[in-house]
């Protein structure tokens, strides 16, 4: 049988299934109370409030606690128990140290850059994996619909990522930031390093213009490097949250969830097979290009 007829069949089958769907469950209209935005609001749990500054305890900082547990978890159980001939375990960590060490920080960095912030890199590629990857793990975090569990009324399951809230990317990037400007400063000085953004052999009437753009292209890295994290990770919580049976909710319509299911399971595979890993290899990458770039004779 072709791969054309297959595909006409398996829609052909989702149609009727569909019909049969919309006899049994037929259509209850729009739902107007469903806001699917709230999956994203982060509601106190246990408030706490410093002066100006609102340390409340909620989910984002749940998985904050849970990411960084599970890195240094992770790595402390790996670590402590190196063998000759690895399992598949240790083989899987043993790769991705090589491509933090080796690809991420030895191929942007020279020997004393690499050797200096790789454990700074590497952790950040980890802790970004970690998060991004517990992402797609549903737990019982959603605190505005509750279910009744042997009289008690827990948060109902629901997935969610630390790095799809903006201030951890904005943080993460901060710290980037100031990290490869310091040591720009420090390896030419800090007159030297404002010098080196400008490239050599520029026309002196083109500098000051090159110099404005040069300023504005670094504060810029700290949007690109910060949403593009946030961005991926939102969107793709969003599309598998739609397909996943947002859609179904918001319109009323039961037999819609029959081609937008199958969409959530494609989009789920996708997300946490690819998405995940590479947010958190351009981020660590990104990272080593700054930092080899600052300190470079040719920055």
């Amino acid at each position: 049988m072709k791969t054309r007829t297959k595909a006409l069949l398996a829609f052909g089958g989702l149609v009727v299934l569909a019909v049969i769907v919309n006899l049994l469950v037929p259509s209850e209209g729009k739902n107007e109370e469903f806001q699917p935005q709230n999956e994203f609001k982060l509601d106190p749990w246990i408030p706490l409030e410093l002066g100006p500054f609102d340390m409340s305890i909620n989910k984002a900082v749940l998985y904050l606690v849970l990411a960084c547990a599970l890195t240094s978890a992770a790595m402390l159980y790996i670590a402590n128990r190196m063998q000759g001939r690895p399992n598949r375990v240790q083989t899987a960590v043993e790769a991705a140290y090589d491509l933090a060490r080796n690809q991420i920080s030895g191929s942007n960095m020279d020997s004393r850059m690499s050797l200096k912030w790789f454990p700074f890199v590497g952790t950040l590629f980890f802790f970004i994996l970690f998060s991004n990857m517990i992402g797609y793990v549903p737990l019982p975090t959603n605190s505005e619909h509750t279910f009744s569990l042997f009289g008690l009324e827990l948060p109902s399951f629901a997935i969610y990522a630390a790095t799809a809230n903006l201030s951890i990317p904005l943080m993460l990037t901060l710290m980037v930031w100031f990290a490869y400007h310091a040591e720009g400063v420090k390896a030419h000085g800090f007159v030297g390093y404002l010098k080196g953004w400008i490239p050599a052999g520029t026309p002196n009437r083109l500098k000051p213009v090159l110099f404005v753009i040069e300023v504005i292209s670094q504060f810029v890295r700290i949007v690109s490097l910060s949403v593009r994290l946030f961005a991926n990770i939102l969107a793709g919580h969003l599309l598998i949250l739609f397909m996943g049976g947002g859609l179904v909710v918001l319109l009323g319509l039961a037999a819609l969830g029959v081609f937008t299911l199958p969409l959530a399971i494609i989009f789920f595979m996708f997300e946490i097979v690819l998405i995940a890993g590479l947010q958190a290899f351009i981020f660590a990458t990104l990272t080593s290009i700054y930092l080899g770039a600052a300190t470079a004779e040719g920055h």
